[in-house]
């Protein structure tokens, strides 16, 4: 069974690359698109400044670098498919391979800023309840 194409509102993503900045952002979703129309924010010029000049280099092909950013509101645009963001989450940062499935979403989706609680048993002083449960 041969694997779907990926589309985007009635796109393929190569008519999406091809596509000018302005003709993309009227199919995002009111917010993205909102923003977008105000314009970049100058941390965001810079990741795009960086996307280019990796563009242009050719360096996509093979294993492409990372690119380390703490822009978590900047939004995934075509043009970004196939390359890996390090995104800060507070802490580290946490390497992305973009998809086309992601185009339109913020890069703050994918680098979860808290961590899964994982409670452990109940030690000595963890509560006045704790004095009950026999330790082993």
């Amino acid at each position: 069974m041969a694997r779907k194409e990926f589309r985007y509102r009635g796109y393929t993503l190569e008519e999406l690359q091809e596509m000018p900045l302005d003709d993309v952002i009227k199919l995002f979703p009111s917010r993205q698109r909102r923003s977008l129309k105000r314009g970049f924010l100058p941390r965001q010029k810079k990741v795009l400044e960086k996307i280019r000049k990796i563009k242009k280099e050719g360096k996509t092909e093979g294993r492409p670098p990372v690119i380390r950013t703490h822009c978590r509101d900047m939004i995934v645009l075509p043009e970004m498919v196939g390359m890996t963001f390090g995104i800060h989450n507070g802490k580290e940062f946490v390497e992305v391979k973009i998809q086309p499935e992601m185009i339109g979403c913020y890069f703050g989706e994918f680098a979860p800023t808290r961590k899964k609680v994982e409670h452990g048993d109940p030690g000595m002083g963890a509560t006045r309840f704790s004095m009950f449960v026999p330790l082993k």
